[in-house]
């Protein structure tokens, strides 16, 4: 049995993401995202000929990085193999023999074995094949590739639970799909081949907080926002610092090995953040990959095999998160003429060693979009802008705000800002917090492509102008705005039709390589998914994506 297929097909086939045709659209989701598809036959039924994608790329991309999800069926044309194959003849094998799961039959048997189960256990109404379910765990509003749904959707709660949903679709040869938050942006909750949904949304519970330890155990439907909210209820002096965007879930983090707002002085999700994991593998066996200690050298570090798999390799139904001191915060905004000098600024704070928790930069389009937008209660000036939050005692924090401004000041920095206290920090981040909502606003009846790149940071003034540069010319109305402290940029690009939406797919598509070149990543935060799989190769090499599958057929066969 597998967690999917094979992989780096999209490139090999000559498959380029710019000549793709655009398709409905898909929205995006943090972490565990939801489907729409438009079929639920099984994976044999042939594919919709208006995306121009091949099976094998379909199999690629839900196979090695199906985002918040990754998919469980049987691939009996592979040998069971442990050995490293070299990349050349992996991927012709991998091309000739494509991933085979159950019949129409198999499905439905599957389904009415779930359904049985579940009616036995008092939960009958926790399997679905209603369309709007369907729809709602495989298509998003906010991606704009692909999208197919599940056959069914199925609601869990416990370890015992997710377990014998996989041995059933294992038996059956049917794909999973795990599912909670359904915030990703690049089609990661879509099912191409049908199949469950595996929604883990009711998983939700924090079971334990160690206040001396600085950790907690919940599972993986936990909102990272819920759970700071409950530790600020119980009057605890900690918080989880990944913030990767509004909604998303413990598991769905796991999988995509999200980021966010404070990774300049935290760091991402494949630091230290996650201690241990409970993982249901594709065999079904459970497993807990290490103990709670902060640090360990006993052999390879499984926790980090699953952070960033995308959910290809098992299910995480629990995890025990490091949780940091809750520091006195203060902010701090300042305009400059452009983007270079609000980047050398930016960097030279860091590189000072100030107590930095972000630094986030907006374009001048994007602050136009906030002041237009009515989200805030001040204007800001029109122009590039940068905005700081920092740690630290009053005493501490006067003195870094003179250190500061003498800093910016001398890339040109204006108008500069610093919060006196815990309300007047709220008010200045709030235009930060208002960014997404207010560049829709710019375009009547719009809807908006959202990806992100990252780039060494000296990089980030040039693939910022640049790309800016070629949108305009291109007539697309987008801004762009991130996570300077690490190089990280996000591009949000308007359109109103399909014939705005695929020059806006071209554009984003010469984006991401722009970002290569620069020795750069197709993703700093939203993961891979279905839209940026074709990339892995051209970032990463054959070798090392070929590394990835070996270690993903191992665990299909259920060597691990």
């Amino acid at each position: 049995m597998t967690f999917g297929s094979r992989s780096k097909l999209a490139l090999r086939r000559g498959i380029s993401l710019s000549s793709r045709p655009s398709t409905s659209p898909i929205v995006r989701s943090s972490r565990f995202i939801r489907y729409n598809s438009s079929s639920t036959v099984p994976p044999q039924a042939p594919l919709p000929r208006s995306t121009n994608l091949s099976t094998a790329w379909y199999a690629l991309s839900l196979a090695l990085f199906a985002g918040a999800g990754y998919l469980i069926g049987n691939v009996g044309v592979l040998p069971p193999s442990t050995s490293l194959v070299d990349s050349s003849f992996a991927i012709a094998h991998q091309l000739a023999n494509q991933p085979r799961y159950g019949s129409h039959k198999d499905y439905q048997d599957a389904i009415k074995e779930l359904t049985e189960y579940f009616k036995a256990k008092g939960k009958e109404d926790k399997v679905s094949t209603d369309d709007d379910d369907l729809r709602s765990h495989g298509i998003s509003d906010w991606s704009y590739h692909p999208a197919k749904k599940p056959t069914v959707v199925v609601w869990v709660e416990s370890t015992e639970e997710v377990q014998h949903v996989v041995k059933i679709a294992q038996r059956y040869k049917v794909p999973i799909t795990p599912f909670s938050g359904g915030t990703s942006l690049e089609g990661h909750f879509s099912s191409p081949f049908g199949g469950i949904s595996l929604d883990v949304s009711f998983m939700d519970k924090v079971l334990k907080v160690s206040e001396s330890d600085g950790d907690v155990v919940v599972q993986p439907g936990v909102k990272w926002e819920d759970l700071n909210a409950y530790l600020a209820k119980e009057n605890m002096p900690l918080f989880f610092p990944l913030d990767p965007g509004p909604g998303a879930t413990i598991g769905g983090m796991v999988g995509t090995g999200c980021s966010g707002t404070n990774a300049v002085r935290y760091g991402t999700a494949k630091a230290e953040w996650f201690l241990n994991l409970t993982v249901v593998l594709p065999s079904g066996e459970v497993i807990k990959t290490r103990q709670r200690a902060r640090k360990s050298a006993a052999g390879w570090d499984t926790t980090k095999l699953f952070v960033g798999a995308e959910g290809t390799l098992g299910i995480v139904t629990e995890a025990t998160l490091r949780l940091a001191p809750l520091l006195p915060t203060k902010c701090a905004v300042v305009n400059f003429p452009g983007v270079e000098e609000a980047v050398q600024a930016a960097t030279e704070v860091v590189n000072a060693g100030f107590p930095v928790q972000c630094v986030e930069y907006l374009d001048s389009r994007t602050i136009d979009a906030i002041n237009k937008g009515g989200m805030v209660k001040k204007a800001y000036p029109t122009a590039d802008t940068l905005f700081f939050k920092f740690q630290g005692s009053d005493s501490a924090m006067s003195e870094v705000s003179k250190n500061v401004l003498s800093v910016v000041k001398k890339h040109g920095g204006k108008n500069f800002e610093f919060s006196k206290n815990d309300e007047e920090a709220r008010s200045l981040w709030e235009g930060r917090k208002a960014a997404l909502w207010s560049v829709l606003a710019l375009k009547d009846g719009a809807k908006v492509w959202t990806t992100d790149v990252c780039v060494p940071i000296s990089r980030l003034p040039r693939l910022v102008r640049e790309t800016a540069e070629d949108f305009e010319k291109r007539g697309i109305t987008a801004c762009h705005f991130g996570h300077v402290g690490d190089g990280n940029v996000h591009s949000l690009a308007l359109f109103t039709n399909d014939e705005e939406l695929a020059v806006v797919e071209h554009a984003v598509h010469d984006m991401v390589e722009r970002a290569i070149r620069l020795d750069g990543t197709c993703t700093g935060e939203h993961g891979v998914g279905i839209g940026k799989i074709g990339y892995l190769p051209l970032e990463l090499g054959d070798g090392t994506v070929n590394l990835m599958e070996t270690v993903k057929r191992t665990c299909e066969f259920g060597f691990c």
